[in-house]
């Protein structure tokens, strides 16, 4: 699966990494629920260092299509907000 970190880069990530970003993706869609900033902060940081974590970058100059697509690192909580499904950001 190929993931993009908006204003940072694609990475490719095995399909046995999912469920741990998916507990991380979990925490921060509660954080964005109850509005909590200070949690909001810390989830979408660990769940963008796992994919860094668990992805292999690709070269900056490649155009392969990404599968999902994450925030960047300074997002605010309304951005995410507004980019979450009913699965959060990564389906399943």
């Amino acid at each position: 699966m190929i993931i993009r970190i908006l204003g940072e880069g694609q990475y490719d990530v095995a399909d046995h990494a999912l469920d741990r970003l998916n507990e991380l993706d979990s925490a921060l869609d509660a954080a964005v629920e109850a509005g909590d900033e200070a949690a909001f902060a810390g989830s979408l940081t660990q769940l963008l260092d796992g994919v860094r974590t668990a992805g292999i970058a690709h070269p900056a100059d490649s155009l392969d299509e990404s599968d999902l697509i994450l925030p960047p690192a300074d997002a605010t909580i309304d951005q995410v907000r507004e980019m979450l499904s009913e699965d959060g950001l990564i389906p399943g």
